[in-house]
């Protein structure tokens, strides 16, 4: 099968950084996976090479280790289990002189190694034995090619390798230009066929991605009805799951779960059309309604969408058949579809926290977001501070203060199709742009915007980070408020500090001052310090993961604006934080949660 996972590139030194970086501009999806003793700058880093391994194995995540191919061996020997199931694994020597498939090679290994050696100018060494014989994989065909069942190949190969001969029923050149033994009368067959068949140990099938399932439903449909349909539609006209290249429908149907429930059934992408293009297929329609023209602008939306995708050379095969709330049509095109180049996905919007900034604290899960997104949006600092995970996508830089404006651009670009990730540095729940982002779709309104798919992925947030740079200040109750009075009235805020210093919080402060604005942070020290005493321990720590960082701890009453600016979260402790000196210089700050007090009732209980 190919390889649909960002591979990850596993480095050790900075020798195979350099090569690494030369790999990642033919392998543009690909991250950078470093030993973070040895190569800090890599965008994910590791302690231990290893566990990560195995982690990225188990995940089932393609590796490609640049370093010796026994490290990778001696790392995932012990995770080694079924060789179905198993992620590609290629090792690269780090003068870039060799690639080596050592798992995985017919699920994807093979493939990304001839990759790979193409890319260094040098050859692969294949060594399963009907790749090296023939030049080709037959359990894993190139993209838009399917084998209808694989548990034949192994049988089909040993027949091969012993001398016998093979006849190819229909055309593809990809078999063709391979070395495998073709005879008009050979005693194994391989079909290529979109129509529905076996294979065996004497005839694989092949089936070629050139069909396109139309599909149209009501609101909120059932996924299994449609699911259903798109099954009995192909079993009733004998035509085969494996050669449909995609599902199809209207744009209006873009966040439908029964539409991306079938395409998910079939294991193929959703791609959508706007009514002025189903519409401009009415004269090949084999049932026009004027009452779907009414309701969505087109008269056929699952013929209308299966011809769109096949063109105006292909033809509608499976006329439209109905289900109590869906529809599905069946066309085919002459030559394998490209899905990628049908109609338009929907678009989908990653709210990214990338934490305060360093590689290091970036989530495995927003890394991914970053390295998908074909458009990254966000205040132009953040932007600069991701680095090599932003790859290719295209900067939508905005300025301090233009937030509104990034979020509306960010919900355009996923409503037209785009794979939009809006970075925000922390946490994006965390006064940042996920709130502004859902305040936007509740108060435009806007149709497409709701089509699109919005998902918040989670970062450090500076508080996070600041207790961690310092102890454990966070390890009781605690709250966060923003001293910034621009959006929120002074008065509100000063409400919120009474009930937190009255509480006995811990409290974090975020938009401690700026430069019109310092007196904030001497009302909010005030306040805090009627319920806690003077010497309370004050966590002042800016610029947390980047160049600049400090970190230093305060009294509450020395407390004062010209100690921070907007780069600095402050956390002041409760009446009960403690400060403890670090061996070597510095101190401690944590905040007990009452353990003592649980050990003297344990105590007094067992006297």
């Amino acid at each position: 099968m190919a390889v649909t996972v960002p591979p990850a590139l596993i480095v050790l030194t900075p020798g195979g950084l350099a090569l690494a970086l030369r790999l990642a501009e033919g392998l543009p999806d690909a991250e950078i996976h470093g030993l973070a003793a040895r190569v800090p700058e890599a965008a994910i880093c590791f302690d231990s090479v290893a566990t990560h391994l195995r982690a990225l194995f188990a995940a089932g995540r393609p590796i490609v280790g640049v370093c010796a191919a026994g490290v990778l061996i001696r790392a995932l020997a012990p995770a080694l289990a079924d060789k179905r199931t198993e992620p590609p694994v290629v090792a690269v020597a780090e003068d870039g002189g060799a690639v080596v498939p050592l798992l995985g090679g017919h699920r994807g290994g093979n493939a990304l190694a001839r990759r790979i050696a193409d890319h260094l100018g040098i050859a692969a060494a294949i060594t399963t034995a009907g790749d090296a014989r023939f030049g080709v994989a037959l359990d894993d065909p190139p993209a838009g090619w399917r084998l209808a069942d694989a548990r034949p190949v192994k049988r089909f190969t040993a027949s091969l390798l012993g001398g016998a001969t093979v006849r190819l029923e229909g055309e593809a050149g990809w078999l063709g230009d391979s070395g495998l033994p073709f005879d008009a009368h050979g005693a194994l067959t391989i079909a290529v066929t979109d129509r529905a068949a076996a294979s065996t140990a004497e005839r694989l099938v092949y089936h070629p991605a050139r069909l396109a399932v139309g599909v149209g439903c009501e609101r909120d449909a059932e996924p299994a009805e449609l699911v259903d349909l798109v099954r009995r539609t192909l079993d009733d006209h004998g035509l085969a799951a494996g050669a449909v290249a995609a599902v199809v429908s209207i744009d209006l149907k873009a966040d439908e779960p029964a539409v991306h429930a079938a395409a998910a059934a079939l294991g193929v992408p959703a791609r959508f059309f706007d009514a002025a293009a189903l519409e401009a297929e009415t004269p090949r329609l084999a049932n026009p309604s004027d009452r779907v023209f009414r309701a969505v602008g087109c008269h056929g939306v699952a013929e209308g969408a299966a011809l769109a995708a096949v063109g105006p050379s292909g033809d509608l095969v499976a006329p439209k058949t109905k289900s109590r709330r869906a529809t599905c049509a069946v066309s085919r095109a002459p030559e394998i579809l490209d899905a990628c180049a049908l109609g338009r996905p929907r678009g989908s919007l990653a709210i990214v926290g990338i934490g305060p900034g360093a590689a290091v604290w970036r989530t495995p899960e927003a890394n991914a977001a970053l390295a998908a997104a074909t458009d990254l949006v966000g205040y132009d600092r953040y932007l600069d501070l991701l680095g090599p995970v932003a790859g290719d996508a295209t900067r939508h830089p905005y300025a301090l203060g233009e937030e509104e404006a990034r979020c509306g651009a960010a919900l355009d670009l996923a409503a037209a199709g785009r794979v939009v990730a809006l970075v925000s540095s922390g946490d994006p729940g965390i006064y940042a742009m996920a709130a502004l982002v859902f305040e936007l779709l509740d108060r435009e309104g806007r149709a497409d915007w709701h089509r699109a798919a919005v998902t918040v992925v989670p970062g450090i947030s500076a508080l996070q980070a600041a207790a961690a740079r310092v102890g454990a200040p966070l390890g009781h109750d605690f709250c966060a408020i923003s001293l910034s009075d621009l959006l929120t009235p002074w008065s509100a805020i000063e409400r919120r500090l009474r009930a937190a210093a009255e509480a006995d919080f811990v409290v974090s402060l975020y938009n401690p001052v700026s430069r019109r604005r310092n007196r904030q942070l001497g009302a909010a020290r005030d306040i805090l310090a009627g319920h806690r005493p003077p010497d309370t321990p004050v966590v002042l720590a800016r610029n947390l993961g980047r160049d600049g960082e400090r970190v230093e701890v305060v009294r509450l009453a020395d407390l004062t604006a010209d100690r921070v600016d907007m780069l600095t979260v402050v956390l002041v402790g409760a009446s009960d934080s403690r400060v403890v000196a670090r061996p070597g210089g510095g101190r401690w700050v944590y905040t007990p949660r009452g353990y003592a007090a649980k050990r003297d009732d344990a105590e007094d209980a067992a006297q």
